[in-house]
């Protein structure tokens, strides 16, 4: 694939692409809402309210149907940090780990805040979505973890002990950074998980899904999507309970029928290797997008990160004209996401005809300002 910088690209390129990138962020934001009113729940409460199949369509969360989760929020803020981190590069600032520090460091700000304000002129078009200022369950590693302004890195990283899942669905774009080596892609979701879970079980996963969405937005299967993430994996002190976790899942699709019982013995006690695990395999056996999401929910742990996992995937994997439609009309958020999916493609794609060391588009240096 060409990179930013490199040749221009092909029509017929291009589309693809901007397809496999809303297909990432739809389907992930529409396995979060699918997820969001079951998350934790146990199998057997969840069929006493949805009835015996368990969730079958969206359902009412924080006052609505098709709600997002936090996930959500921190993966759009994912993207509007890698743009960022592109425009910043003409003055020759160029660390995309600190501009995605930034990023998060907004997403905190909505946490805390009533809504936008904007008096500040660096925010960018994001920060500015009202939407976005609900709390929706962020967990305390998060909150904790940019809770001020140091930064978390892998020599000293926020919240050592922290191994949950919650890292994982942010890092989903990493893996459209198609013009990158895989080894690239991995390293920068390591250390952006870093930021807020220290623990290597939590930041290693993040790298496997990162690489894993990689392969698929250039074109791989599933099953070799997760060798390539493997084959990486190895190589990184700590990589055992991450590398174990995917030969469970690759293995268990030749043990039967899917169900509810082999999804929750993947996800074990939900922490990030086993939500990782689970969202693969759904992944995986999904006959289409709405069966994997269905398979992913149903399973009496955390339904909110591994369905929202396993849609980035699918997403990446199929493009977005494989989501229900009908889920995605009641996503909440859906233009924000649109919007944001077409900003990306269009600044990996066609980059330096938007900004260049000798000059730039306002508008765009509007809605992705160079300052901090």
């Amino acid at each position: 694939m060409s990179t930013t910088s490199g040749a221009v690209w092909g029509r017929a390129e291009q589309q693809d692409f901007r397809s496999r990138v809303r297909g990432t962020l739809l389907g992930a934001a529409v396995g979060d809402a699918l997820g969001a009113p079951v998350d934790g729940l146990g199998i057997e409460e969840i069929r006493q309210v949805h009835g015996p199949d368990g969730v079958v369509d969206l359902a009412p969360a924080f006052g609505r149907r098709g709600a997002v989760t936090h996930q959500t929020q921190l993966t759009l803020f994912t993207v509007d940090g890698l743009i960022r981190a592109q425009v910043r590069r003409d003055i020759g600032a160029w660390h995309p780990p600190t501009d995605l520090h930034r990023a998060y460091l907004r997403w905190a700000v909505t946490q805390r805040d009533w809504g936008p304000d904007l008096r500040r002129k660096d925010d960018g078009w994001l920060a500015r979505e009202e939407w976005l200022y609900a709390r929706r369950e962020p967990t305390r590693p998060l909150l904790m973890g940019l809770g001020d302004d140091r930064m978390g890195t892998l020599d000293d990283p926020k919240n050592p002990a922290a191994d949950g899942p919650e890292p994982l669905a942010r890092s989903a774009p990493f893996g459209l950074l198609v013009g990158w080596e895989p080894q690239l892609v991995a390293q920068l979701a390591v250390e952006c998980a870093a930021q807020t879970h220290g623990h290597p079980a939590a930041y290693l996963s993040a790298g496997a899904y990162a690489v894993t969405v990689h392969a698929l937005a250039r074109g791989e299967d599933v099953d070799g999507a997760v060798q390539r993430a493997l084959a990486l994996l190895v190589a990184r002190p700590g990589h055992e309970l991450v590398s174990e976790a995917l030969q469970r899942a690759l293995g268990a699709v030749r043990q039967g029928l899917p169900g509810p019982a082999r999804v929750a013995e993947l996800v074990g006690e939900g922490r990030a290797p086993g939500v990782l695990s689970a969202a693969v395999y759904c992944a995986l056996v999904a006959e289409d997008v709405r069966h994997g999401l269905r398979l992913a929910v149903n399973q009496g742990g955390p339904a909110a990160p591994t369905a929202c996992l396993t849609g980035g995937l699918l997403g990446a994997l199929h493009g977005e004209t494989a989501l229900p439609p009908a889920w995605l009309a009641e996503l909440e958020g859906r233009p924000t996401i649109l919007e944001l999916a077409d900003d990306f493609a269009m600044e990996m794609t066609q980059g330096p005809a938007l900004h260049n060391p000798a000059g730039a588009s306002p508008g765009w240096l509007a809605r992705y300002p160079r300052g901090i």
